[in-house]
């Protein structure tokens, strides 16, 4: 335990540093984020901050492959291949905003390749569903997801916090669940990035993510929730990530239920309508989203221990997570 509380520790100091070095770069070749009808900043801020999150996570699994392998086991390297190349797509994505014809279906490929590595485990959805079906639905599910944590990146300190609560989970239900398949070093590696990238992120945000951080992001905890539910664990794999599935779940049903586009930016989510409402009632535009994304990380850390919970009393776990997120969602539009 003393090992991955030091290696947590270093590799957020790590972070602190690469993300420092990389919003210079992008400081020097002007590659920002200018405000339009949609953003939720209002000065020109650098965009890309995602590439130091995929610098200090690579780092810190290679010196675990390096000093201690075992940490890492559970993560195959086609799923690291598919995590690099989305990396790369979404980076070009952020400098030339590639539409959705390209990025919808490069998702979905890193998604069948991953789902077909995780056959190997057993399926997914337990038998409830024939082979073929299996391997449909979780494809679909992981690309809805990869694309939830993209979109849900809106507003200063929200992925990283989600990143810190997700990953963090993950690495805890690991360590009590040894036959889950799960690594430790994995997550914990991406907690630790993206407490790293907050100390920059966090109200007032220095530079944002960008989809060559949230994408990334998006695709690995899939894999990793994944991979609980296929070793039957479903329900800690669904309350982990509640609240980002209920918000983006929500606004995307009301979205198409008015048969709009819903692949298009908006401002139609909770957290973007709390913080508008709050900025409308006089608080500033830092005060706003501090409020909200520390309101996040606190659901998170219940949601953490409801996790936990659901090992031995599942319903009473996800009946706690169902009340919990809808009481952030009725705090969010009160």
């Amino acid at each position: 335990m003393a090992f991955w509380i030091g290696y947590s520790l270093c590799l957020a100091l790590l972070g602190v540093g690469v993300t420092g070095a990389v919003l210079r770069w992008l400081q020097h070749r002007a590659i920002l984020d200018a405000p339009n009808d949609r953003s939720n900043h209002d000065i020109p801020t650098p965009r890309g901050g995602g590439l130091a999150v995929c610098i200090t996570v690579a780092i810190g699994w290679i010196v675990l492959a390096l000093i201690q392998p075992v940490g890492l086991a559970g993560l195959h390297p086609a799923v690291i291949a598919a995590v690099g190349a989305l990396a790369l797509l979404s980076w070009i994505d952020d400098l030339k905003t590639l539409g959705a014809a390209v990025r919808f279906p490069a998702h979905l490929i890193a998604c069948a390749v991953g789902v077909w590595v995780l056959s190997e485990q057993g399926p997914i959805f337990q038998g409830l569903l024939p082979e073929w079906l299996d391997a449909v639905a979780a494809i679909l599910l992981w690309a809805g997801f990869l694309n939830f944590y993209n979109f849900m990146d809106g507003i200063d300190g929200i992925t990283g916090v989600e990143t810190l609560g997700i990953g963090l989970g993950l690495a805890v239900l690991a360590v009590l669940l040894p036959d889950s398949g799960l690594p430790v070093a994995a997550p914990l590696t991406m907690a630790a990035a993206a407490l790293g990238f907050l100390v920059w992120n966090w109200p007032p945000a220095k530079l944002f993510l960008g989809d060559v951080g949230s994408v990334p992001l998006g695709y690995c905890l899939g894999w990793f929730l994944l991979l609980l539910a296929a070793h039957g664990y479903w329900a800690p794999a669904l309350i982990l990530p509640a609240y980002y599935l209920a918000d983006a779940g929500i606004t995307l049903l009301r979205r198409a239920a008015r048969l709009e586009k819903v692949w298009q930016a908006h401002r139609e989510h909770f957290y973007q309508k709390a913080v508008a409402d709050r900025m409308a009632g006089g608080a500033d535009r830092t005060r706003a989203h501090r409020h909200v994304s520390a309101a996040i990380l606190c659901t998170n850390a219940g949601l953490i221990a409801l996790s936990v919970l659901s090992l031995t009393q599942t319903w009473v776990a996800l009946g706690g997570a169902a009340v919990l997120v809808g009481g952030l969602l009725w705090w969010m539009r009160r």
